[in-house]
């Protein structure tokens, strides 16, 4: 156990059983020359840099990983096959099983990464108008993730309300019919607006909503810390500090998989 946790890009083959169905089937050689690196390999590859937030043309091949362009690229193609959302649903309807989600609240909040000037990248508010971008969060009333999105530094917090609750799954895993909606969302008062309120009334949500101009200790900060710790989680994986990443597939394929690795911890005692 304290060598899995010294070496976080070891995969365990609880979750390689899971990645391992999902993943694409490679397609003929075309050239011969040296042989396919396994998946499960250029998977401790790809960790690795999520992990240490190491470049790619740096990945320490000694350790079996195979090339950073590799890894890459077999990052970029499972992205595409969208194998981590796959992955998170199988997670998320695991805890449900187990009646281990709780839908009586979710919790929305954003964070800040600086990136190069690029696809969803943009002025960042908090860091003198640099390029950056947004990691929008929503999480359940334990701060398991439910859903994630990246836009440019400079977007309002508000406007990616409706899109996260949209980008949730249906999630199955018990006898009544899959959920995807939460009783009540909390928000700080980035989200303050009402016409956003009568939307989530609308979806049948209730919006606990902290407002401007009215003074702190509401109390919903009890309730509201979940998802700042769950930002502290992805910010523990060096690679999400900061976006590397030009191209916004890449960084969200980052997210994606540190999303469903996360939601696996909270798996795992359940196995």
């Amino acid at each position: 156990m304290g060598n899995r946790q010294s070496r976080p890009w070891i995969v365990s083959d609880e979750l390689w059983s899971l990645i391992e169905p999902l993943l694409p089937k490679p397609g003929p050689k075309l050239v011969e020359g040296r042989p396919r690196v396994p998946d499960r390999q250029a998977l401790c590859g790809i960790l690795f840099v999520l992990h240490t937030g190491i470049q790619w043309e740096y990945l320490p091949q000694e350790l079996g990983f195979g090339s950073g362009m590799t890894c890459w690229r077999r990052l970029a193609a499972w992205n595409e096959a969208r194998v981590w959302d796959q992955l998170h649903v199988l997670l998320l309807e695991k805890l449900r099983t187990k009646n281990q989600l709780d839908w009586e609240r979710a919790v929305i909040d954003s964070s800040h990464a600086g990136c190069p000037p690029g696809p969803k990248s943009g002025p960042s508010p908090v860091d003198r108008a640099r390029p950056g971008s947004k990691h929008h969060l929503i999480v359940d009333g334990q701060g398991i993730p439910l859903a994630v999105t990246l836009t440019g530094g400079n977007r309002n917090d508000v406007t990616q309300l409706l899109p996260l609750l949209d980008k949730i799954p249906p999630v199955a895993g018990r006898v009544s019919r899959p959920r995807r909606r939460p009783s009540a969302l909390l928000a700080d008062r980035g989200y303050d607006h009402d016409i956003y309120r009568r939307q989530l009334w609308q979806r049948g949500i209730r919006p606990v909503i902290a407002r401007r101009g009215e003074p702190h200790g509401t109390g919903l900060g009890t309730f509201r810390y979940v998802v700042e710790r769950t930002i502290a989680w992805l910010h523990g994986f060096r690679r999400l500090r900061i976006r590397w990443e030009r191209r916004d597939d890449i960084h969200e394929a980052f997210l994606g998989l540190a999303v469903c690795l996360i939601t696996h911890r909270h798996v795992q005692p359940l196995c």
